[in-house]
């Protein structure tokens, strides 16, 4: 019986979703856990098998979401002008031929140039990959589409590190070339998948006459994806202190630190994998702007948490909490930047999404000098109050859309 009723659910899951959806997916695992397989150990990889001081290192590593902050837009937007197939291909094929680059690279600069490959090849397939799923999904199940995509890249981090890790100890470079040809196989996967379904329907119902420049016009002209991307930006700012300056007040504050951590990443992604089913359906009978408020509510009280936290006990819990803000506001952010993307842009506003980067460069560095200079409680304090701001910023684009006033578009 209970047989049964689990064929069921899985012949109805398989229905329910497009089979590029479920490529999608399942490649998201696959690119994730390849990618956190390897690039967590390049620092380590750089530092053992160059003369690179750790400046260089830090710039090399660095050159990456550097790159990925504009190559987003500009990989969504060549998607809506090209199509999905040739950016998401473009971008596999390309990220094999960085990893091989990193295993075979004794030079700076060569590490350099495949370091900045790699952040243009993320920015480029991120964005894209999210509105090939969202052009393959009614509307109605893009929040679960969104949700599982999230699901999906946490499946795959959780497992990458580890197998890292035994990679790296029978061969340093061993890691990088299993990361290459796990892209090459999916990149060939997925090309013949996209011929077999017949994508190029998809690719031929782009607006006639649309251009770069016209569609950067668009964007940069609608206000309330100005207010959705300040929203991001400081949701970031705040969300990246658990991957940064958390470490760094963790390790100061127990002499344990650094397992403490280790465990709150764990219990991070085990978190995710084993909720982020159960928060999509709540999420589901709510609007998205009350799903990313909830969030962001979320990241508030984590931050708190992290804040007053004198034991094991109260950050693991503080940090579960942070996740469940993880688990809303992702997704979400998604589903808003989906409800104001005019048909034939998708692709140009998930890409637009990349420029939430800056929080992430900016997070850090807010958080080391106010952790340098005052002490962990006043950062995350702070953190919180930060977090609150993001609410105002979607409120404010929200508030446009029901008013009737979206996409308002200032004279050029």
């Amino acid at each position: 019986m209970k047989n049964s009723k689990m064929y069921s659910r899985l012949l109805e899951f398989g229905r329910t979703y497009h089979p590029i959806v479920h490529s999608l997916l399942v490649g998201t695992i696959l690119a994730r856990l390849a990618s956190s397989m390897s690039l967590p150990f390049l620092a380590i990889y750089l530092a053992k098998h160059t003369e690179l001081s750790a400046v260089m290192i830090g710039v090399i590593i660095g050159a990456g979401p550097l790159a990925g902050t504009v190559g987003g837009f500009v990989g969504g937007a060549m998607s809506d002008l090209f199509g999905r197939r040739k950016i998401l291909l473009g971008a596999l094929f390309g990220w094999a031929v960085v990893f091989f680059g990193f295993a075979l690279s004794d030079s700076a600069v060569l590490f350099f140039l495949f370091s900045m490959l790699n952040g243009l090849c993320r920015s480029f397939y991120e964005p894209v990959s999210q509105a090939l799923m969202a052009d393959l999904s009614p509307k109605e199940i893009r929040f679960k589409v969104f949700s599982l995509r999230y699901l999906a890249i946490n499946v795959g981090v959780a497992v990458g590190p580890l197998l890292g890790a035994l990679f790296a100890a029978l061969d340093s470079t061993l890691p990088f070339l299993i990361t290459a040809v796990i892209y090459l196989v999916y990149a060939v996967a997925l090309y013949v998948l996209l011929n077999r379904f017949g994508i190029r329907r998809i690719e031929g119902e782009q607006k006639a006459g649309q251009t770069f420049r016209t569609v950067l016009n668009v964007v940069r002209s609608d206000l309330v994806l100005r207010y959705f991307l300040l929203g991001s930006i400081i949701t970031a700012i705040s969300y990246s202190q658990m991957t940064v300056t958390l470490s760094q007040y963790v390790g100061e504050k127990f002499a344990d630190g650094v397992t403490l951590f280790a465990v709150m990443m764990s219990v991070n992604a085990v978190t995710v994998v084993a909720l982020q089913l159960s928060f999509t359906k709540w999420a589901d009978k709510h609007k998205p702007i009350t799903v990313l408020t909830v969030g962001v509510i979320f990241y508030v009280i984590g931050n708190i948490g992290f804040a007053f936290s004198v034991g094991w006990i109260t950050f693991i819990a503080s940090m579960i909490v942070f996740t469940f803000g993880e688990m809303l506001t992702f997704p979400a952010g998604n589903i808003l930047t989906d409800r104001i993307a005019p048909e034939g842009m998708r692709g140009a506003y998930y890409g637009a999404q990349s420029f939430s980067n800056l929080g992430h460069f900016l997070g850090p560095w807010v958080g080391g000098l106010l952790l340098s200079r005052y002490n962990g409680t006043l950062l995350f304090l702070a953190m919180a109050v930060v977090a609150l701001f993001a609410i105002v910023f979607y409120r404010a684009g929200e508030t446009l859309i029901n008013t009737g006033k979206a996409k308002i578009r200032e004279s050029t």
